[in-house]
């Protein structure tokens, strides 16, 4: 196979091909053609063409020599290996679902005329992982003109929250991508300073919650110590910064019993061991103010 890389090994081997390609035109024009004429059995004559074809053989490999000398060897090859067939025309993207096939193509660097056999996978490949998606990429070559390109992308795992800038990340906590809604915007929202590296491990014991997997709208981290769990019907649930699993006991006994997230209210307090704090809605709060107020009052008691 054919290697652009050859002209840099001794520098010898075409200087030393024109002679040869020369002489072996010569060799060619001087052997005689038998042919079938009116001169008679054993006549010869000279190829027909001879000066045009030894004319183009000697123009052709003084381009190639001058190709050399002037550095212009690799692209000479493009030009001519594109010009007969092997310009790359087609391209399949395969394992793509947020990169852009536009961005892809635009880190192969094709110009219509970028010849296959001169193409640098290697290099392509590197331009590719280099865009915020992709984790691994493949570029392979389809004879005669085709292009196949596979890439694994990143696993996106929540939306993360810096004052009012939204990243998507990576479960390890790497930042993958400026966050731009569509269907990422079903992923865990997360919210604070180094809430990215304490996520995993609370977003995972609340998958494990029933009464609390799917309803969690909010990861809010608050000091960096602990988490305020914000629920999709306004509930935010105040978890302590230890023994998070033993709070978590205690709401979902609460729930099973009494429907606990169900009522009007606006916050639960698990901070306090064994105790349970509730903030009340504005409305809750006023209607249980006016019925401490109607109550019937013992003699001496006060509101």
């Amino acid at each position: 196979m054919f290697s652009l890389k050859r002209k840099t090994v001794g520098g010898e081997w075409l200087s030393g091909l024109l002679p040869v390609m020369r002489a072996g035109a010569r060799r060619w024009l001087r052997r005689p053609l038998r042919v079938a004429s009116r001169l008679g059995a054993g006549a010869y004559v000279a190829p027909p063409f001879s000066a045009a074809i030894l004319s183009a053989v000697l123009l052709s490999s003084s381009g190639v020599y001058g190709a050399y000398l002037g550095g212009q060897l690799e692209g000479f090859v493009q030009n001519v290996t594109a010009r007969t067939g092997f310009a790359v025309d087609q391209i399949r993207v395969v394992g793509n679902h947020h990169t852009s096939e536009i961005d892809i193509l635009g880190e192969l660097e094709l110009n219509g005329w970028t010849a296959l056999i001169g193409l640098d996978v290697e290099d392509a490949r590197d331009r590719i992982v280099s865009l915020p998606w992709v984790e691994h990429a493949t570029v392979r070559k389809v004879y005669p003109n085709a292009l196949e390109v596979r890439i694994q992308e990143r696993e996106p795992f929540a939306i993360w929250q810096q004052g009012s800038v939204l990243s998507v990340i990576e479960k390890s906590g790497r930042i993958i991508a400026p966050f731009s809604g569509g269907r990422l915007a079903g992923l865990p929202l997360i919210v604070g300073n180094g809430a990215s590296d304490h996520a995993p491990e609370l977003i995972a014991q609340i998958s494990d919650v029933p009464e609390l997997a799917g309803r969690v709208k909010g990861y809010v981290r608050l000091g960096g110590r602990r988490w305020d769990l914000h629920l999709n019907n306004g509930v935010v649930i105040k978890l302590p910064e230890h023994d998070v699993a033993a709070a978590l006991a205690r709401l979902v006994r609460m729930e099973r019993e009494q429907g606990l997230l169900g009522r009007d209210i606006v916050a639960v307090d698990l901070r306090i061991p064994d105790r349970v704090a509730l903030e009340l809605s504005p409305d809750a709060s006023a209607a249980r103010l006016a019925a401490l107020k109607n109550a019937p009052r013992k003699p001496g008691s006060r509101i």
